[in-house]
């Protein structure tokens, strides 16, 4: 009997378009995941494809993404403990997700977040999609956290970058880890105060996923970290780069990955 595949799609920004190219790479390959798992913008992508979006049809929206159709900066930041509202995105989400249940996805799929209230880790498996993969997504001090059930949640990324431990749990005989920010690479100048903080977050992002990173190794058969250089997690314009790293990243692996899931 053939072993199921899951699939951990770790945070990143725009860095997460390379989860599209390995996404595509593995579809070209006839290698579909059984589960799929999402922090931050790895929910966003993982959900897509697990409703059934194709990679293209993901570039291609990426592609033509603007800063206007997400950023929605709201009145009193420091108050709503966040920059920017979700009214945009949610819209723009939407008409791509139908405002779907986790049970209308073709592939079981999860997210993580993090409740500040009780400060632990928040797993999405029921319920509704856009509200999961905002919480995930919602990036400390930039998105207001989204408030449900009593609870305030932030970024998935903040505790748990890839969740390969999530995916496993679900079922996953072969887990493959994609993690986009890879490790810290170095920068000749930090110009101001936004760019102090995407740094410290940065810096931080990749010491704790090298730490998560030994730990998952015994749920983990593949971790795969495309090659990026220094493109920015923080810039909006979709870059052609990001994705063939992934994709490239999706080819390369892709008959190992074969092969473990045909090994007895």
């Amino acid at each position: 009997m053939k072993k199921t595949l899951g699939i951990a799609l770790g945070a990143g920004g725009a860095r997460g378009i390379a989860h599209i190219g390995f996404l595509k790479a593995l579809d070209e390959e006839g290698i579909r995941p059984d589960f799929l798992s999402g922090s931050s913008m790895g929910s966003i992508i993982g959900a897509c494809y697990a409703k059934g979006m194709t990679p293209d049809a993901m570039r291609d929206i990426c592609r033509g993404l603007k800063a206007g159709d997400i950023v929605n900066v709201g009145l009193m930041p420091i108050s709503k403990l966040g920059l920017m509202k979700w009214t945009k995105t949610r819209r723009l989400m939407t008409s791509f997700l139908e405002d779907c249940e986790f049970s209308d996805l073709a592939i079981p799929f999860s997210c993580v977040a993090v409740d500040l209230k009780t400060g632990k880790l928040q797993v999405f498996r029921e319920g509704n999609v856009l509200d999961a993969i905002f919480a995930s997504s919602s990036m400390p001090t930039v998105f207001r956290p989204v408030e449900k059930d009593g609870m305030i949640f932030v970024d998935g990324g903040v505790l748990c970058r890839v969740p390969v431990r999530q995916v496993k749990d679900m079922g996953a005989d072969v887990v493959v880890a994609v993690d986009v920010l890879g490790k810290c690479s170095e920068v000749e100048k930090v110009p101001n105060m936004f760019s102090l903080i995407a740094r410290v977050y940065d810096i931080i992002d990749a010491e704790k996923t090298q730490s998560q990173r030994r730990a998952a190794r015994r749920y983990t058969d593949f971790w795969i970290e495309p090659a990026m250089g220094n493109v920015s997690q923080y810039k909006l314009k979709y870059s052609e780069e990001v994705y063939e790293a992934g994709y490239h990243s999706g080819k390369e692996y892709a008959p190992k990955i074969r092969k473990a899931l045909e090994e007895q």
